[in-house]
This record gives C-alpha cells, structure tokens and sequence, in this order.
C-alpha cells in the first residue's frame, strides 16, 4: 500500500513502481549502482514467489562489482525510485500484456 510525504504518494513495493513507471535504482555502499525497468524486476520476483516490498527486495539484491572483488555478497544501501528511466537502465524479461493487465485487475479490485 503506497504511503504518503507532503501529499505525494510514494511507492512502497515494485508493483506500485512498475504501476506508476518509476525505475528502480539500487545503490551499494562502495558507490557502484544500478537502475532496473520496475515491470521487469516486478515480473522477476512475481514468477519466482518472492515479496515484492522494497525491504525483501534489498534482501534479494547484492551487488556484483563487490561480489568479484571482496568474494563475498554485499547487500545495497539504499533504493531509490528515479522518472525518468536513466540511460543504460537494465531490462529484464517483462510479462506479455495480458498478464500485466490481469495482475493491475487484481490490485484495483
């Protein structure tokens, strides 16, 4: 469920970011980041039974440079939601259009 700050709905999970079209942007401690398209990381964690709330979100989520230098898996900082999409935003494998328009069905109703 979206909250509110000074009147302005703020998403609280990737449906609501996909649904309202803001990337995702993931930043680890060490100043790497990455920016993801919301419909493809939603799709990701729907089809894979994972909640979709920023906080298991971050638990899923670590970062590669740091995995191939430290050896080990460090997990981001922070997320950001970004509109525009940036340039060099990744794209993962989206849900066909009936499936999208079935999933926003089920959260209106």
């Amino acid at each position: 469920m979206a909250r509110y700050r000074d009147g302005l709905k703020q998403a609280t999970c990737l449906f609501e970011a996909a649904a309202w079209h803001y990337a995702v942007k993931v930043m680890c401690g060490c100043g790497h980041f990455a920016s993801f398209d919301p419909h493809g990381l939603f799709w990701h964690f729907h089809t894979k039974g994972w909640a979709d709330d920023f906080r298991s979100v971050r638990a899923k989520m670590w970062c590669r440079a740091c995995r191939q230098s430290l050896g080990q898996k460090v997990r981001p900082r922070r997320l950001d939601l970004m509109q525009p999409y940036p340039p060099g935003t990744i794209t993962l494998r989206q849900p066909d259009e009936r499936e999208w328009k079935r999933i926003v069905n089920r959260y209106r109703g």
